[in-house]
């Protein structure tokens, strides 16, 4: 088995060096491996003699493949590996606890915790506590006052518990990310033979000696040795960087390599090398993927720098680090064996390496981005309410102590003052715990995995997170037509046979025979030998469709005129085909040619109609002999027999040959435009793809939810034009476009030819229908949509794609979606969402759960912040007034756990509904909070704030218990503050109720149990704040209620829902203060210097820029302040200071600013700074008096 590290790769080869079972050992596949071309071939014949004997040595046959029996499977896996490269290594749940321990805050509260458990152990000696004041003293209880621990251990407590419910989180996160991954990898299967049986086999299974069949898309899963190949071309990119497809035939190239795509004709491969062992293993193994990813960190970093120095540097050759290091890695593990492997591209290597790091990374999401922003700008607001808090507790307590009792300091009084600054302390951290709300990317990330997780139900496998929330803006579909919105049950149902329109499939007798057995022969070779029809699975079912679905059509009409193909195949096998030309976007047809016995060729070719048709210029009589074809005819047969085929949503195909005879000579193979002429029409069929019975209803949920559907397709406009008529995308009477391929390109370019935006922008709201288009008209659509600024909002736009060619398109798209069934590789590499289905009614459950994404955080939000702005506002406003707060520490840990975690999780898994579709997408630019959610936020916001305050000043009173202010300190907790706690609690618990509806709606239990979780959570949080106040005793705070206050408490918290009604019967409208927030950042409103910085992304991680933004502008103002220090000397020198910029600017890549931008920038780097007093000091003191009044002005401002 191969082992995970380099060293184990070297020991399996030591191993295999030993193992006499097979003919060659690990060391020298490899070696075979990393030669190309002519070297290769000279490899093969010196030390196999050919591909057979290389096939014998490896016990395997070039025809049948490998027995498949398990433990020849088993020995292979031993001696050559397995088919996996090691993935990275999860994070353990102590590190994922070790990183949550991480947090600021939460360090800030255990140093004032751990201080405060100190201190309440140590008792002043002999010192009378009155001494100390009037706050310190009052506790008659000698228990009590030594039970003045616990509060410090309540708080570490209540740490331990946010730190460990954290790091769950993250780790059933990761669980699902690699539970993700894997059902990807597993349905990855690639095709084998075995036992002389085609079979499909997981990409994991495939050992050293399988003959694999390999075909254009696919994406190779091993190193192998080519055996028989058609027109087979390969991009080798993503290992060699040259963009050019290398063609591959057994003479000149037969070294196929791993991870390279076939983006033409088809083969097959004898596996040589698998997983580690592979190229692509080396190369991750040598890049370290599976191990030491941080140590590559620095590398990368040094590797971009270097890079973009040598961009600068003209007609410099850009020789990559990357380059360098894999050689130098490459030539110490070959120990000195010649090693010509071809060196990895730098910026494909990282590309692939992102690609398969992608799952575990950290998704880019402008949703995140928003969310972020939010919680950095609350975040602030909640620092600045703690530190004022603690300021004023802080001088309260010292002028009520020091001046008005005018106590003197005594210094057997200096711990219990400094334990009052504790508790002040620890009062301010609890309002900052509130006040940031660390549950928001908590809650993009439980949403975003429940709905990938729910998805899949709905087959959509979601390969990139942010793309479910993307759909949900989503404003345009590019479709396919054929398997997306139509079966991809293919049929002939009519054809066009010697002369004759048959409305149906004709009876044999009724055709020549000379024609049907040239027909039968044509369909049988020219349809590639992985295509086949196989019986039902069922009894009395349908035969089952493997392969392209256009030829099975053809190989299932030569089942219907009572003709076996296979018997043909089995005469003809694919290894005596002479040529094959295969089927790509450009030709739009596939020819095959077969050497007859008298040494001629005939070539059997078909493809779309109308093209196929002008090559044709002999056409075959009912007597079975040929007659001229004119262009007369053709005009004649287009009209009669193709336009009426594809008015009823026919596919039109013309099947054709050619002889050459002896006589001519053999042809030039290569002048493809010579020999794919002078074809004679055998026949043309009419193919039937019915349209899925749920696409037209899906396409008008489509229409309703504000999403326009268009079709782009391959097939003839009529045909288009009749599919998109039964879906819906066409209504009669519509002012839509249809039009091909041809007319959009002479529309959309100038006279040079250059495509023009503005002539995009006049075809693209119109068009419905693109037919005859090809892979880069789609891509061209896309783009054109996408960078189009007509409309107001900027177009969000889905694509669905199956072809290699695809690719482009669904890279550039908003969303990407492959085809599970009939996608390729290449386009489901390429993609963001697979469609496990191929179904058009997919895609809407998918715009459903991206809709319904955002909702879940908006109402998450609605709720957070109420409780955010009452909790730091009670916390103030009783801090001050009171000299304590009266939310305790721990209390408010379990508030910021109710709220964070609780919530997120209740309030981010509520199942979408149909009535998502009926309101337009939300756009890209929306701001979190409405103005409609920010009525609520404030209203309810006066409603608890007022029913907190008269509580608290007049709750004793009204429920005749003794008050809990001004309690002195370590005094035992009190009925009144334990009624305000439970209030405040309770009114949060019915609010969260309300937070479920945030478009105004009046019915805020419409559906609540449909969402078991949210049922659970809301009545197992009722639970906990039962057994917390009855029992919780003074580590939290509290006292027993009794019934009647309990019933007081739910009562006021009830009162949040009846208030909620009130609130939304204020029209939003009257509302004229009303602000919106969370909005996105915009490109333009980030700086150019980190535009520059980011250009080298793909993409602008929004929430990683917020998150860095701090540290950016903490360094980018040290490197400033350096500026200014400069600055500083020229004043004291007396030089100019413009001179001072502008020399400064000569010795670095610093941009110039000018006076008052230099000093702005420092001043407000010195806010954003921890250590501002520090560094405005050190600055102001390099100034001589003498320095202009102006800048010590801007100073002390």
């Amino acid at each position: 088995m191969a082992n995970n590290s380099y060293s184990g790769v070297k020991n399996s080869m030591v191993e295999a060096n030993h193992d006499g079972e097979f003919g060659c050992t690990l060391n020298e596949l490899r070696a075979l491996m990393e030669l190309r071309g002519a070297e290769a071939i000279v490899k093969i014949g010196e030390s196999y003699e050919d591909i057979k004997g290389l096939c014998n040595r490896l016990k395997t046959s070039p025809i049948d493949g490998l027995s498949g029996q398990p433990g020849d499977i088993e020995k292979r896996k031993t001696v050559f590996g397995q088919n996996l490269i090691p993935p990275k290594k999860p994070k353990t749940f102590l590190q994922l606890v070790w990183e949550a321990l991480q947090d600021v805050t939460l360090i800030i509260l255990e140093v004032a915790a751990i201080v405060s458990l100190g201190l309440s152990f140590y008792r002043p000696p002999d010192a009378e506590r009155t001494h100390c004041g009037r706050a310190a003293g009052g506790v008659e209880d000698e228990t009590e006052s030594e039970a003045g621990w616990i509060e410090g251990a309540a708080i570490l407590l209540s740490v331990v518990c946010v730190v460990l419910v954290t790091a769950f989180n993250d780790w059933s996160k990761e669980k699902q990310f690699r539970g993700l991954q894997s059902r990807i990898e597993q349905e990855q299967k690639f095709t084998v033979v075995r036992g002389g049986q085609v079979i499909q086999i997981p990409v994991a299974e495939i050992v050293v000696g399988d003959v694999a069949q390999i075909k254009y898309g696919d994406l190779l899963p091993a190193d192998g040795v080519l055996i028989q190949s058609n027109d087979l071309k390969i991009d080798e990119s993503s290992l060699t960087g040259e963009s050019d497809h290398v063609k591959k035939t057994q003479e000149k190239d037969p070294m196929l390599l791993s991870g390279t795509h076939v983006m033409e004709g088809s083969g097959k491969m004898l596996v040589t090398a698998v997983g580690v062992n592979s190229q692509t293993g080396i190369i991750f193994t040598l890049l370290g993927t599976s191990e030491d990813d941080e140590e590559d960190e620095e590398e990368k970093k040094k590797e971009k720098e270097e890079k973009k120095k040598q961009r600068k540097s003209v007609n410099c050759q850009v020789v990559s680090f990357n380059n360098l290091f894999l050689f130098f890695v490459a030539a110490k593990a070959q120990d000195g064996a010649a090693m010509e492997m071809q060196p990895l591209n730098s910026d494909e290597a990282e590309a692939e390496e992102k690609k398969k790091s992608s799952m575990s990374k950290k998704e880019k999401s402008v949703l995140q981005g928003k969310l972020t922003k939010l919680a950095v700008q609350i975040g602030k607001a909640g620092l600045v309410m703690s530190a004022i808090t603690v300021i004023i507790l802080v001088v309260l307590f010292v002028v009520d102590t020091f001046c008005i009792q005018g106590l003197p300091w005594v210094k057997e009084c200096t711990p219990i003052y400094i334990q009052f600054f504790v508790k002040f302390f620890i009062i301010g951290v609890t309002v900052l715990v509130v006040a940031v709300p660390e549950g928001l990317p908590l809650a993009v990330t439980i949403s975003l995995a429940y709905s990938v997780k729910k998805m899949m139900k709905d087959n959509n496998l979601v390969r990139h997170l942010d793309a479910c929330e993307t759909m949900g803006n989503a404003t345009a579909i590019c479709s396919d037509k054929t398997g997306t919105l139509t079966m991809n049950r293919m049929t002939v149902v009519q054809a066009f046979i010697a002369e004759k329109h048959y409305k149906k499939v004709p009876e044999p007798e009724n055709i020549p025979s000379s024609i049907l057995d040239m027909l039968i022969l044509g369909i049988a070779v020219n349809c590639a030998y992985t295509t086949k029809i196989m019986p039902p699975e069922k009894e009395g079912g349908l035969p089952r469709q493997v392969g392209n679905k256009t030829e099975c059509s053809l190989l299932g009409f030569s089942n219907d005129l009572k003709r076996d193909y296979q018997a043909i195949r089995n005469e003809i096998p694919e290894e005596k085909l002479y040529k094959v030309y295969t089927f790509n976007s450009v030709r739009k047809s596939m020819s095959t040619v077969l050497k007859m016995a008298d040494g001629s060729y005939r070539m059997f070719s078909k493809g779309a109609s109308e093209i196929l048709l002008k090559k044709c210029y002999k056409i075959l009589t009912a007597n079975g002999e040929s007659k001229v074809f004119r262009p007369r005819d053709r005009d004649d047969m287009v009209k009669k027999v193709i336009e009426p085929m594809a008015s009823e949503g026919l596919r039109t195909i013309c099947l054709a040959y050619r002889d050459f005879p002896v006589s001519e000579g053999e042809p030039d193979w290569d002048n493809e435009n010579d020999i794919l002429s002078g074809l004679t029409c055998l026949c043309v069929v009419g193919i039937e793809d019915p349209v899925r019975p749920e696409v037209p209803d899906a396409i008008r949920k489509c229409q309703r939810a504000g999403i326009t559907v268009r079709m782009v397709t391959g097939d003839n406009i009529n045909t288009a034009r009749a599919i998109a008529t039964k879906c819906g995308i066409l209504l009669p009477g519509d002012d839509f476009l249809c039009i091909e391929g041809k007319e959009f390109n002479r529309r959309i370019r100038n006279e040079k030819g250059e495509i023009e935006q503005e002539r995009i922008d006049k075809i693209w709201p119109k068009l419905r229908v693109l037919a005859r288009s090809s892979p880069t008209d789609k891509h061209t659509l896309v783009k054109g949509i996408i960078d189009s600024t007509v409309l107001e909002k900027r177009q969000v736009v889905a694509v669905t794609g199956d072809g290699t060619n695809d690719g482009p398109a669904l890279k550039k798209a908003d969303v990407g979606f492959a085809m599970g069934i009939a996608g390729t590789d290449v386009a489901k590499e390429a993609s963001d969402i697979i469609l496990t289905d191929d179904n058009f009614s997919s895609i809407v459950k998918a715009v459903m759960w991206g809709r319904n994404v955002y909702d879940s955080i908006s109402k998450f939000l609605q709720f957070q912040l109420t409780v955010n702005v009452v909790a730091v506002i009670v916390a103030f406003t009783g801090a001050c007034i009171t000299q304590d707060s009266p939310l305790k520490a721990v209390q408010m840990l379990w508030v910021n756990l109710i709220m964070d975690t609780f919530a997120s999780l209740a309030l981010a898994t509520e199942p979408p509904t149909e009535a998502l579709l009926l309101r337009k997408p939300y756009g890209r630019n929306k701001p979190l909070i409405s103005r409609t959610m920010m009525k609520n936020i404030l209203g309810q916001g006066v409603f608890q704030l007022i029913t907190i305050f008269t509580l608290l000043f007049a709750g004793e009173k009204f429920f005749d218990i003794d008050s809990g202010r001004n309690a002195p300190l370590h005094a035992p907790p009190s009925e009144h503050y334990t009624i305000v706690f439970n209030t405040f609690v309770l009114m949060q618990l019915f609010n969260e109720i309300n937070a479920r509806k945030i478009h105004g709606e009046r019915n805020v239990f419409e559906g609540i149990f449909n969402n078991l979780i949210f049922c659970s959570i809301v009545f197992g949080t009722f639970i906990i704040q039962f057994v917390i106040v009855q029992f919780g005793g003074k580590p939290f705070s509290c006292v027993a209620l009794t019934i009647d206050q309990w019933l007081w408490c739910t009562f006021l918290g009830f009162g949040s829902l009846l208030w909620g009604q009130v609130i939304s019967s204020i029209p939003t409208s009257r509302l004229k203060f009303l602000k919106t927030a969370g909005h996105g950042t915009q490109k333009e409103e980030i700086p150019d210097e980190e535009l520059d910085e980011l250009s080298d992304n793909d993409e602008i991680d929004h929430a990683e820029r917020e998150l860095r933004r701090g540290q950016i502008l903490w360094f980018r103002g040290l490197n400033r302040i350096q500026t200014q220090m400069d600055v500083v000397s020229a004043f004291q020198s007396g030089t100019s200071f413009q001179g001072a910029l502008r020399r400064q600017a000569s010795n670095s890549s610093q941009q110039q600013h000018d006076v008052t931008n230099t000093f702005f920038f420092l001043f407000s780097s010195v806010l954003l700074t921890s250590s501002s007093h520090l560094t405005l000091t050190l600055v102001l003191s390099h100034f001589s008096p003498n320095t202009p009044p102006p800048l010590l002005t801007l100073f002390s401002f």
